[in-house]
């Protein structure tokens, strides 16, 4: 797990009550009937330098989140106030196409696929140097040399720019994707689930590359992911999101050792063990009931159906946001007092 600092500089990113909410419409004329709160009020901020972790179950609204960033979608509600390198803040949710063009180069994303993010009927070449096409950053010769510098940088070699896709393997693809998302030398990158198509040992090998590329070009990335085990290894904080909502950030450590959530106490429960000798050291908690509807969320907190720790007033009242005695903030009425047990609990209540 990454141990950088945390900076005092005001963050490159900041999100104030993100809603992307999505109409619902029903019957044979299409009525409004309702919508679907895929990110429901996400208020998070992102450093300069670091790597925060997005987790939650699938459906939770983590790639909603990141695609409003980028704003592939547009939000129908707060703000998201990106840190120019000048100290300027704009409130990137209120641009317009024409004026998000510049800020589209500092924010890349990518994607989780890399068999079906790449074009296949474009070279490696094309693939890569779109981005320096569509912005005019570069021409002719020198774009096959922004390219091959890219490709090296990624661990590819560069006479490879003329094959297609298809000759690649998925790691070499994702290489690939993440080389395009460099072209135009950006501030923060997207990770949308980058690693959770690979292979393990692929898997290793891309986030030992994705470490190696922020240490190089002072990258800063925000990692979205279900799989826990990936972002206690790369992340510096966690925010973990349930039916569109957040529900706790902490630092990684603290995430994993003292979770202040029920929900992020499953979550920790669930994360698989490689070595087969120590499989059944750990306690699992499982959930009962399915995750909300986000048309239709429960009252109160949208967790308590699932909860261990749910009383009458989880079902009644909206909890506000409690910090507890290490730092760490959590959406519960019961933060900090009940007994959410860490990794270290759940393999030592195993053993007893």
């Amino acid at each position: 797990m990454s141990s950088k600092p945390m900076a005092s500089t005001p963050p490159l990113l900041e999100l104030n009550n993100l809603q992307m909410h999505f109409p619902v419409s029903s019957g044979v004329v299409n009525r409004h009937s309702g919508v679907v709160k895929a990110v429901d009020g996400v208020s998070l901020t992102i450093q300069e330098g670091e790597t925060l972790g997005l987790v939650g179950e699938s459906g939770c609204g983590k790639t909603t989140t990141g695609r409003a960033i980028l704003r592939a979608i547009d939000p129908t509600g707060g703000q998201i106030n990106y840190r120019r390198a000048d100290g300027q803040v704009v409130d990137l949710a209120t641009l317009n196409n024409r004026q998000l063009k510049p800020y589209r180069r500092e924010i890349r994303m990518v994607f989780q696929d890399p068999y079906s993010s790449l074009n296949p009927r474009m070279t490696v070449l094309e693939v890569v140097s779109e981005p320096l096409r569509v912005n005019k950053v570069a021409r002719g010769r020198d774009i096959e040399d922004r390219v091959a510098e890219l490709l090296r940088r990624v661990g590819l070699r560069p006479e490879y720019m003329r094959r297609y896709p298809h000759a690649f393997s998925g790691g070499e693809r994702q290489r690939i994707s993440i080389a395009r998302a460099l072209a135009l030398n950006p501030r923060l990158v997207v990770l949308d689930e980058a690693v959770s198509a690979l292979d393990v040992s692929v898997r290793a090998q891309i986030l030992n590359l994705l470490e190696d590329l922020q240490d190089e070009l002072k990258l800063t990335y925000l990692f979205i992911s279900h799989d826990l085990s990936v972002i206690e290894h790369i992340c510096d904080r966690v925010a973990v999101m349930y039916v569109g909502k957040l529900v706790e950030t902490a630092e990684t450590s603290k995430i994993f050792t003292t979770p202040s959530h029920p929900y992020t106490e499953a979550l920790i429960s669930s994360v698989p063990i490689a070595d087969p000798r120590m499989r059944n050291t750990r306690t699992r908690i499982k959930l009962q009931g399915e995750i909300a509807d986000p048309a239709h969320p429960p009252s109160g907190c949208y967790f308590h159906p699932r909860c261990r720790f749910a009383t009458e007033k989880c079902s009644a009242e909206t909890p506000p946001w409690k910090q507890t005695s290490n730092g760490q903030w959590a959406l519960c009425h019961y933060a900090g007092e009940i007994d959410t047990k860490g990794i270290l609990d759940l393999e030592s209540s195993a053993a007893d």
